[in-house]
């Protein structure tokens, strides 16, 4: 088992600034992969940025650019939001990966989501 714990949400204004942290615990040796997912009111959850291992990143197209994602992908990682717009607003989500492996299921575990509120 994995527990993710965020931090660092909160009410800025458009064309502000956060970072989030998202701190991995427990069997940390068996995720492959972290990453920053949100959920807009109404909307689907989607995801914000990945990270690998081997720092691999990847970003979605409305967050490239203006988000930064960082850590070592095992036990803690960060997201950078720079120049944030009030369709940032949601709440994020740290996830982990379990790969899958024979007689071993893919996992994802998730944090407990923190709220980042964007003003105009």
């Amino acid at each position: 088992q994995v527990l993710l714990v965020e931090s660092g949400g909160g009410l800025v204004q458009a064309g502000g600034s956060l970072t989030l942290s998202c701190t991995a615990s427990g069997n940390t040796f068996e995720i492959v992969s972290m990453g920053w997912y949100r959920q807009a009111p109404g909307k689907r959850r989607e995801v914000v940025a990945s990270i690998t291992g081997g720092r691999r990143t990847d970003y979605s197209d409305s967050v490239k650019g203006r988000f930064t994602i960082y850590g070592d992908a095992k036990q803690s990682i960060n997201l950078q939001m720079n120049n944030l717009n009030v369709e940032d607003t949601a709440v994020y989500y740290c996830n982990a990966k379990r790969a899958w492996a024979p007689g071993v299921p893919a996992v994802d575990w998730w944090g407990q989501g923190t709220q980042v509120t964007v003003s105009s």
